[in-house]
């Protein structure tokens, strides 16, 4: 018995510590109330954020190499690859296990996306860019 209880709370000791802690910076504007609900989604779903007021969203965007048809409010870095937009943060963990993506993004503001629940759903969809330039849909979330 005694035997037992030392191997699990060895195996807890080491499940504990082999707990990633998962960061992300996201680069927004000051004035923007929707940045702010994507930023509440990503932390209550354990991701770690590091909060950049910027005063030019554009600057940004270009510095990270997010196309201009992909862009969104605000712009995320996690492990060097960009998430724009209101992307899901389960769609953000799957980004971070595909080394052939540059980032991933949700283009516009589309209600019913994380941050932009305003009793309103559309359809929308997580781009992904390739880093041949092309860009390939991860997840498809319809209209109800």
């Amino acid at each position: 018995m005694r035997r037992l209880l030392l191997a699990t709370a060895l195996f807890a000791a080491a499940t504990s510590q082999a707990a990633e802690t998962i960061s992300m910076d996201v680069h927004r504007d000051a004035n923007c109330g929707c940045c702010k609900a994507w930023i509440s989604h990503l932390e209550a779903n354990d991701i770690q954020v590091n909060d950049h007021v910027e005063s030019d969203m554009s600057a940004v965007k270009s510095r990270l190499g997010v196309p201009p048809r992909l862009a969104s409010c605000h712009t995320g870095v996690i492990d060097g690859k960009f998430v724009e937009g209101h992307v899901p943060a389960s769609d953000i963990l799957k980004l971070r296990q595909r080394p052939d993506l540059l980032g991933a993004a949700v283009p516009g503001m589309p209600h019913g996306s994380p941050g932009m629940e305003t009793g309103v759903v559309h359809a929308y969809q997580v781009i992904g860019l390739q880093k041949d330039g092309k860009e390939q849909v991860l997840t498809d979330y319809p209209a109800p």
